[in-house]
């Protein structure tokens, strides 16, 4: 049996995230499918950062958002909301100045969910 609490005590909001998506398989599932596109997503991240591409960067981190309060990742949806919002508005200064703690915080959950998934 995984323990929820490894997740709760990072912050993560488990219990929204399971009113959403019924009952913890399908929670452990989407999870799985989290850091599969995670995997894909971050070199996107990257790219756009790196290029001030703000535009395609909104876009990534729109996605990582969605998929974070889906999720129950409270900080990481509210982090990646301001990112959204800035790159929007083409605020590059915000996001030269917060893009260190948005990596942070995300790879943070990353390691949460894999601690998690593996515990048994």
């Amino acid at each position: 049996m995984r323990d929820v609490n490894l997740l709760k005590n990072n912050g993560i909001d488990v219990d929204s995230a399971l009113e959403l998506l019924g009952d913890m398989e399908m929670y452990e599932e989407t999870l799985n499918d989290f850091l599969e596109v995670s995997e894909e997503r971050m070199p996107k991240v990257e790219e756009c950062f790196n290029n001030k591409d703000m535009k395609n960067y909104a876009i990534q981190v729109h996605a990582m958002k969605s998929d974070s309060k889906y999720l129950g990742f409270t900080t990481l949806a509210e982090m990646a909301l301001e990112h959204q919002l800035k790159s929007e508005a083409n605020d590059i200064d915000y996001i030269l100045k917060h893009y260190d703690e948005l990596i942070k915080e995300f790879n943070r959950i990353l390691k949460v969910i894999n601690q998690f998934l593996e515990d048994c």
